[in-house]
């Protein structure tokens, strides 16, 4: 059992008391996409427009201070979380954001490039590596990198449990990788990463790790500095903070020989006419006015996370995937895309029935006040390498009970006599 008493917490989420289709309480499993927000995540964004709100970093008026002290307490926050220092965490508006940051990172120290010694240089003669598993978000900008420099784009495949496939890491990962950029945990199968493995082989060779933990960062404890890798990605809404802020982590001495995405206001030392002087990292990555209320929302979603217990989180989400997982098989038909054991997985569960579309299976689900997500889940090369068109998927989280887990069985046998198979 967990640590916390579900029941609880769930009290402070107010839409999981909402009634939804044909007078259902809403079950929501759809954790993968987004999550809900507690009541403190909302208020502290309302009340830094209510009492606060100013431009962060400009003005010498009680509002500005105010306002900059909280927007500057929510980095201090992320960097305790992740175990970084507080100058190497960068505020963006979403992990897409936050990884086309990188990308263009090494796309600007390429393109007409003077100083081919950077870490960031990538040409026709070096490859990029991602694997099957990646979400679009960290595939496309990869894909755009390699076709604007020439560079080779190499992946892993995935197993027939939806893993990553490392037989061939010595050769895919070589002395001409310029980057690699992998996924924490899918969030089609659930599969966790051999981070460890892949960091020294990355080491050997001297290349860029970044990875995509959108999908681990709110689930388990992450310590990038344990994990040995160059970068990290997130976005604020999977981890109960608001939509509109991702986080982008990068080892400092990178960060400072990475030339910025955007430019403008706030991150510059100086200007003249015709030149400027970038300012240190973060601010160098930070151009414009941020979304200060979204940052202070995940300085209370972080706070709330970890008030709650990152550790009993995991062992919550481990209890409920087990109680999936054992109630999935059972099921005439039913076929899940991913890992089937519960050895370095997480809480995203996806699945096919046979006879049943997945979006029939959702609609059925979605009729019963269960939401889950149906489609290829933005990770299409997964879907051919597993040999899907598209998957019915339910992701848990702290607030999600073993009942919910033992309706979404029940809705899932009640869909199969409806369709007859």
């Amino acid at each position: 059992m967990p640590t916390f008493d579900v029941d609880l917490l769930r009290a402070d989420f107010p839409i999981l008391s909402r009634i939804v289709r044909n007078g259902n309480k809403l079950i929501y499993l759809d954790n993968g996409a987004t999550s809900q927000k507690p009541r403190s995540v909302v208020d502290a964004e309302r009340e830094f427009y209510f009492h606060h709100n100013a431009a962060v970093h400009r003005g010498a008026h009680l509002l500005a201070e105010e306002a900059t002290d909280a927007f500057e307490g929510a980095r201090e926050m992320v960097a305790t979380f992740l175990n970084a220092q507080v100058d190497e965490i960068i505020f963006t508006k979403s992990a897409t954001e936050s990884l086309n940051l990188v990308a263009y990172g090494f796309l600007n120290s390429s393109i007409g490039a003077q100083n081919t010694k950077s870490p960031f240089f990538v040409d026709a003669s070096m490859n990029i590596v991602v694997s099957e598993l990646e979400h679009h978000a960290n595939l496309l900008p990869w894909q755009q990198l390699a076709q604007r420099t020439g560079a080779t784009l190499r992946w892993f495949p995935v197993d027939n449990q939806g893993r990553m496939n490392l037989l061939d890491i010595d050769s895919i990962i070589d002395e001409k990788t310029a980057v690699v950029a992998l996924t924490h945990q899918s969030n089609v199968t659930g599969a966790i990463t051999d981070v460890d493995r892949i960091s020294r082989r990355v080491r050997e060779v001297g290349s860029i790790f970044v990875l995509d933990a959108c999908q681990s960062v709110p689930h388990f404890g992450v310590d990038v500095l344990a994990l040995d890798i160059d970068f990290l990605a997130f976005s604020g809404h999977k981890a109960l903070g608001p939509t509109g802020v991702g986080v982008l982590w990068g080892r400092y001495e990178l960060l400072e020989q990475m030339p910025p995405m955007l430019t403008g206001g706030s991150m510059i030392e100086s200007a003249t006419i015709d030149s400027a002087q970038f300012a240190a990292p973060p601010k160098k990555f930070e151009a414009g006015v941020p979304n200060m209320a979204q940052v202070v929302g995940l300085f209370a979603a972080i706070k709330y996370l970890n008030g709650v217990g990152m550790g009993a989180i995991a062992e919550h989400e481990h209890q409920l995937t087990a109680r999936a997982l054992e109630g999935l098989v059972s099921i005439p038909g039913l076929t899940i895309i991913g890992p089937t054991d519960l050895k370095n997985r997480g809480g995203v569960v996806s699945f096919t029935v046979e006879g049943i579309h997945p979006h029939d299976m959702g609609q059925v689900l979605d009729d019963k006040g269960i939401a889950v997500r149906t489609g290829h889940h933005c990770a299409w090369p997964l879907m051919q390498s597993m040999k899907v068109q598209a998957t019915t998927r339910a992701s848990f989280y702290l607030y999600n009970s073993a009942d919910e887990i033992d309706q979404l069985i029940a809705g899932i046998i009640d869909a199969k006599k409806f369709f007859k198979v």
